[in-house]
């Protein structure tokens, strides 16, 4: 079931009403739609519904931010007295 990362916003049920007033059962769907947010210094994929984006309570993260935390948090390691050693592309830095 899908719902909303951010109120918890979940599809409602109810009744089609027809002009007989013959009822069947169906779903309200909320409008959900997954966004890139800023969280925990980071950027993450959620679902979250159009009421929470228009309502500023989703931080999106603008194209490039993931890339933009890591020199970020490189800077700061540097800043730090932190020294970042990378022996291989294609392995994890060795922090000194």
């Amino acid at each position: 079931m899908r719902t909303c990362a951010i109120c918890g916003k979940r599809p409602s049920v109810g009744n089609n009403v027809s002009h007989a007033n013959n009822k069947t059962k169906r779903r309200w769907q909320p409008n959900l739609q997954e966004v890139r947010a800023a969280a925990g210094g980071g950027v993450v994929r959620i679902l979250a519904c159009t009421r929470c984006i228009r309502s500023g309570k989703v931080t999106k993260a603008a194209p490039g931010a993931r890339a933009r935390h890591a020199i970020a948090a490189r800077q700061t390691a540097v800043m730090s007295g932190q020294v970042l050693i990378v022996r291989n592309p294609g392995t994890q830095a060795v922090t000194r």
